[in-house]
Order: structure tokens, then sequence, then C-alpha cells
């Protein structure tokens, strides 16, 4: 077992590590601020092929591990939530089009996808339908060589941002679980509109809303794999993103513990540091302990990924204890900054909102439980 990092994630480490701390860091607290699209950002991560990291090289990819996936969502997560968020996007879009897009698909929207020049978003989440996606009530109607989508999507990373969004809607209610198809639907499509921009209370640079479908005709070539493929593509999706989530909490969670460890090491009280108090030190270790454990569990399943097994536990359990993990860690890091850590000068506040987010964001704390249970009694 190697508790090492491989050469190419340090390289990617390194890299991430460098735009995130020059760049992204300085303006983590405007873009939680504004709560708009940083766009200046998502190109320079495309010239930096931070989006396709995880592609083919053949479409414009690197090919890098999801291990090294997760190390670049960690460090860009560390200076600004959102833009952790932004890169985990990047990942459940080209995922569904790399497992199941036919080539003509892959060679049209994975390589600009991978290349950053156009943005994805994946659209499952409605109204209606949250933890329980056989509860969608957008249907997509076969009529000749096109299909009729009609229905609405909600809480959409990317939307009215993203360029290709790949779409889940019932062909065959009748089927349920089969019945179930994905689309990729370009924007700008007849009858695809967007609404109801979110303010969110976290990760405010991503753009959260709603789809519209209205007759909205998409020709069958935009068909991902067969139909009644949906679920199986959206849950084989949801798993990997869930391990990018662990990758968002373990970059807050070691964010709240930098800011603590400074602000406790500078900080008077008692003509003393308040770091020499035993009440603050045993939140910083408790924060070290725990950040190490996340981090330790989200790489394994990272790993296990990587090596082609099952992963589907490990994935709900790094996402549910790295969100735990920076939830309490950014407890104490407000807790550490006292007054100033109920302002919004201070980085701590961001911190508590962003983690929050990451208990309710790809399945709440509830669903992970369910999930591991549901694994660990097969």
């Amino acid at each position: 077992m190697e508790f090492e990092l491989n050469e190419e994630a340090k390289a990617v480490q390194s890299v991430a590590r460098e735009f995130a701390e020059k760049e992204v860091l300085q303006r983590a607290a405007e873009i939680d601020r504004k709560g708009k699209f940083p766009l200046d950002i998502a190109k320079r991560m495309a010239e930096l092929k931070l989006f396709g990291l995880s592609g083919p090289e053949k479409y414009g990819g690197s090919n890098a591990t999801l291990l090294s996936y997760v190390v670049m969502v960690e460090e860009l997560s560390r200076a600004s939530a959102s833009i952790g968020c932004l890169s985990a996007v990047g990942l459940i879009s080209i995922f569904p089009i790399l497992y199941a897009g036919s080539e003509e698909q892959k060679e049209k929207y994975l390589r600009p996808l991978c290349e950053g020049s156009r943005l994805g978003a994946f659209a499952l989440t409605e109204p209606t339908a949250g933890s329980d996606p056989l509860s969608i009530e957008t249907t997509a109607v076969r009529d000749g060589n096109e299909y009729v989508l009609n229905g609405r999507k909600a809480y959409i990373t990317n939307t009215a941002v993203a360029d290709i969004y790949v779409v889940f809607a019932y062909t065959d209610k009748s089927k349920k679980r089969e019945g179930i198809t994905a689309f990729i639907v370009e924007k700008g499509t007849k009858g695809f509109s967007f609404a109801n921009i979110e303010d969110l209370l976290g990760m405010r640079g991503c753009i959260v809303g709603d789809l519209k479908f209205e007759d909205c005709r998409v020709p069958e070539e935009s068909l991902l794999g067969s139909e009644g493929d949906g679920l199986k593509i959206a849950l084989t999706t949801l798993d990997r993103d869930r391990i990018a989530m662990g990758g968002i909490g373990i970059g807050i969670a070691q964010a709240c513990l930098d800011a603590s460890k400074k602000y406790a090491q500078e900080r008077e009280q008692f003509a003393q540091p308040i770091a020499n108090f035993q009440a603050v030190q045993f939140m910083l270790a408790d924060m070290a302990m725990e950040i190490e454990a996340a981090r330790l569990l989200t790489y394994k399943a990272a790993y296990r990924a990587d090596k082609g097994e099952r992963f589907t536990k490990e994935a709900s359990m790094a996402k549910l204890y790295a969100s735990e993990v920076a939830q309490r860690a950014a407890t104490n890091a407000v807790q550490i900054h006292g007054g100033y850590g109920c302002t919004k000068k201070c980085p701590a506040e961001r911190y508590f909102r962003d983690a929050k987010m990451l208990s309710i964001v790809v399945g709440t704390s509830e669903i992970q439980r369910m999930i591991i249970a549901r694994e660990e009694l097969r």
C-alpha cells in the first residue's frame, strides 16, 4: 500500500497549488461577495489544461488519473471552494460522454470540454427530484428522428454558463430505472432556456439555476448511450463526483487549519498568544487529525476507481466524511477567530458557509449514509 503521491499527482499538485496561491486566493473573497461566474479564472484553468485533466489525450485531455484530479480539486478548494467546484463540474460533464458517448459525440463534445473552450453541465436534479432520481418528471418523446423534451431541472451548476448539457429524462416511465435516458443538449437549442439563478449560501462563484425544456427538439444523435441507460450513466458519474467533493472538503478543512494556526499564533489574550491555550490546541489537533483521515479516505476511493475496482461505498464515505470534517473544521476556525470570525472580513466565515453547502450537494449526508449501509448489507 502506497502512502505517497506518484510523480504525476505531485506534478499536478504543484501546478494547481501555484495557480491557486498566485491567482485564485487573492480573488476568493471577491468571487464569494459578488456571486458571479469568474470567467477570467475559467479561461486560465483552460490554459493550464485543468478542465481536461482526466480526459483522453486523443480528445485534448491529459489522461491523468482520478487521484490526480482529486489532488487538483483539493488545491483549488484550499484557495476557493467555488473554483474547486468549478473544476469538479468539468469532471461530471466530461465523464458521461467519455463513458457512454459515440465516437462522433466524443470528437464533437469531449475535445472542447477537455480544452476548456466550452463548458459543460450535468442536469439530473429537478424541483421534485433531488435525492430520488426516479421521481424526475422531465420526458423525452421520440418523434421520427428527433426527441421532444419537456420538463424542468433545478439547482444545476453552470446554468446559462455552460455550452453543453448532459440531461436526463424519461423515455418510458413505466420501466422506472430502465426508462431514464441521457441526452446531450447544446445551449441555444430552440425550446431550451434558463431561469431562477440562485443566490447561494456558499460556493457563490458557482452559477446554479433552473433549465426549462418546452417542446425542445433534439436530434437522435443527441442520445447518449441507448434508451434506458440514463440512470446507470448518472450513478456512475455521481460516484466519481463524490470523490471530487471529498477533495473540496479536504481543501476547505485545510484552509481552516492554515488560517487558524496563523491567527492563533498572532492573536494575544492574557499576555500570550491564544495558541498557548490548551482549548485552542485541542481544536487544532482535531482539525489536523481529521483532515489527514479524510484525505486518506478520499485518496483510497480515487485509487480504487483508477484500478477499475468497485468504489461506490468508498466514494460515499469520502464525500460524507470530508464534508463533515470541513464543517467541524470551519466551526472551530470561526471559534478560534472569535468575534472577527463572525465578520465578512474573516475567511473563516466563508469557509463555514462553503462547508455547509458541501453537506448538501451531490447527495446529502443522509443519502451517503444510506448508500454506505446498503453496500455493507449486500
